[in-house]
C-alpha cells in the first residue's frame, strides 16, 4: 500500500512538472510522430486518467479548498477548515493517501508563489533602482 502512495505521488510529480513546461502525454506522442520515432512508455508523461479516483479526489478536493493568501507574502497554504466536510462528501475512505496528496500539492502551490513573488519583488527592484 505504501508503494502505491509513493508511485501515485511519483507519477504525480511527474505530471505537474509536464504541465509546468507544457508537456502532455498527447504534445509528446505528436513529436515522436514528428521526429519518427517510437515513443519510450517510461517517458510518456501521466495523464489525469492514470491516477486512481482516491488521487483524482484528492486534487478535487484541493481545488475546492480556499487559499490563504497576504498581500506581503503571497500564497502560505490552503485553508483547511472544510476538510472534514469534503472527505464526507467526496466519501473518501484512504485518508492517508488524501493528506499525502494535499501536502504535496499544497507544498508545490507554495514554493511556486514564493517564486512568484521573489520575481516581482527583484523586477520592481530593478526599476527603482534605474529611476534614481
Amino acid at each position: 500500500m505504501q508503494e502505491e502512495r509513493a508511485e501515485a505521488l511519483n507519477r504525480l510529480k511527474k505530471l505537474y512538472d509536464n504541465l509546468d513546461s507544457k508537456m502532455t502525454r498527447d504534445r509528446y506522442l505528436e513529436m515522436c510522430e514528428q521526429l519518427g520515432k517510437e515513443p519510450n512508455p517510461e517517458q510518456i508523461p501521466p495523464d489525469w486518467d492514470d491516477f486512481p479516483e482516491s488521487v483524482q479526489q484528492a486534487i478535487n478536493i484541493f481545488g475546492l479548498l480556499g487559499d490563504r493568501v497576504y498581500p506581503d507574502i503571497g500564497y502560505i497554504g490552503k485553508d483547511y477548515t472544510n476538510l472534514p466536510v469534503l472527505t464526507e462528501v467526496y466519501g473518501v475512505e484512504d485518508k492517508e493517501l488524501l493528506i499525502e496528496v494535499l501536502h504535496f500539492l499544497d507544498s508545490r502551490a507554495i514554493q511556486k508563489s514564493s517564486e512568484t513573488m521573489k520575481r516581482e519583488y527583484e523586477k520592481l527592484k530593478r526599476k527603482n533602482s534605474g529611476t534614481k
